[in-house]
């Protein structure tokens, strides 16, 4: 078997969200976010994207599993510990806007917000990982949401400086590695997790998307700016859902199809936060939608002077497409879907694997833009059982894991500056998508259920020790 070279200092390690995995909505006087508000269920999503949603929670009508979620919030030593047993060299996590702001226009932090998650990075110093902060990760605080309309409204980047200025300083000597919005391209496909806005039926989708989409821009350039600043060593980056695009044959107005969808969807918000400025792709696609962005004087200017220092971005699946499509072709995806890959294997939630995929990203990125890389998501959501004696023989993750870090080190062979890699969904935790806790991707299992039953205990799965060789042998056990 062909073992791999991993750069020394490798970031190994797992991924989570502060709103999938906390729970303690209402403790230590955590405000309300978009997530608390998101029922459980696989209509979660097509309850968010109703222009009529309240952004109310109706306990007579839906359950809200993230409420306690798999309690990270009371339970995160006895966590932090598994990972440290597995070698983690850097966990990556998110901080809840409203922990420290509240609402997220108030002047002065909440000081208990803060002091918890100094407690978190504490417990990961004294194992030697390496933190790796996402800011900002589907939980915009409800407030802002309510009272100023999210992104499109231009004060929000005033509040989002504030809450940026607040945690470099405060955890400046604990945390190095940064990013500052999640999954900031899923937006364009459902606006209300990133931006913070549904789209109304009256309105047209493209003029305030993209407004919210410059104000963002602004707000992470402001950010990596201040990161700078205030921690001279730190590295921050933004974060991408990346899914190559093919084409679903060599026809050529598919092949166009597929190079303009990757455009836009992939590289859209990358352009801008990597190099600085708008694509002339997207100047065209402005101009064709009748988009006219609102701008300052000295925003062009900014978001090259706030330029990131890395590329993180989750890789789950390809994307097959072509021009006219029937619903009967139509595949599932994380987000964004396309037609079926007939070479592809899919996933129990409809996700094609596709490890290859990812050594094509990882090129295509690198290439673009020449600046590390971070595969900060990648990860398979399964049923996994819980055998009689209590073991829990998840086989099935461990290829999907095996392949894709094989992808992983073959991108490095071809020259690929790769700096880590975190598995989403290193502790079972709900899933953003639908709610459940059903759809599990992690190394050890949470005794929790899409009920609401569950104890809570934490259980090691077979792929804990699997990913516990792949790390202290440094990719070269797989």
């Amino acid at each position: 078997m062909k073992t791999y070279q991993f750069p020394q200092g490798f970031l190994w390690g797992g991924a989570t969200a502060a709103n999938q995995i906390e729970g303690g909505f209402h403790e230590g006087n955590k405000g309300l976010n978009i997530a608390d508000v998101l029922p459980g269920g696989k209509e979660r999503l097509n309850i968010l994207m109703n222009p009529g949603f309240d952004f109310e929670i109706h306990h007579d009508q839906y359950d809200y599993p993230n409420h306690e979620a798999i309690d990270f919030y009371h339970r995160y030593k006895e966590d932090i510990a598994l990972f440290a047993e597995m070698g983690f060299k850097a966990f990556r996590m998110s901080i809840a806007w409203t922990r420290i702001f509240p609402n997220g226009d108030e002047v002065e932090p909440n000081e208990e917000g803060l002091a918890f998650y100094e407690r978190v990075f504490d417990e990961l110093q004294k194992y030697g990982i390496e933190p790796v902060v996402t800011i900002s990760h589907y939980e915009m605080p409800l407030h802002l949401v309510k009272e100023y309309g999210g992104w499109r409204n231009r004060q929000v980047i005033a509040f989002f400086e504030r809450y940026t200025r607040t945690i470099f300083t405060r955890y400046q000597k604990k945390v190095k590695y940064w990013m500052t919005f999640n999954e900031i391209n899923s937006s364009l496909v459902m606006p209300i997790q990133g931006l913070g806005f549904s789209i109304q039926k009256e309105e047209d989708k493209y003029q305030p998307t993209f407004q919210a989409y410059h104000h963002q821009f602004v707000a992470s350039a402001i950010a990596v700016k201040a990161c700078h600043e205030i921690i001279p060593n730190s590295k921050i980056g933004c974060m991408i859902l990346y899914a190559p695009v093919y084409s679903f044959d060599s026809h050529p107005e598919n092949v166009l199809y597929a190079l303009q969808e990757e455009q836009l969807f992939n590289y859209y918000c990358g352009d801008v936060q990597v190099r600085g400025e708008y694509s002339s792709f997207m100047k065209r696609y402005f101009k064709e939608h009748n988009i006219e962005l609102e701008m300052q004087d000295g925003d062009l200017e900014l978001l090259k002077e706030g330029a990131v220092d890395y590329i993180g971005f989750s890789y789950y699946m390809s994307r097959t497409e072509k021009k006219e499509k029937s619903d009967e072709e139509a595949s599932q995806g994380n987000i964004i879907g396309g037609i079926r890959n007939p070479f592809l294997k899919a996933s129990d939630w409809g996700w094609e694997i596709d490890p290859v995929g990812l050594r094509i990203s990882l090129n295509k990125l690198y290439d673009r833009y020449q600046k590390p890389l971070f595969v900060v998501e990648n990860g398979l959501g399964a049923y996994d059982k819980v055998e009689e004696d209590g073991r829990i023989q998840d086989d099935y993750r461990i290829d999907y894991l095996r392949e894709h870090v094989k992808a992983m080190g073959e991108a490095i062979e071809d020259g690929v500056e790769l700096m880590g890699y975190t598995s989403w969904g290193c502790i079972d935790m709900v899933s953003m998508s639908t709610g459940e806790f059903s759809k599990r991707y992690g190394y050890i299992y949470v005794d929790k259920h899409d009920d609401g039953s569950g104890t809570l205990e934490r259980k090691k799965k077979k792929s804990f020790y699997w990913y516990q060789d792949a790390i202290t042998t440094n990719g070269e056990k797989l």
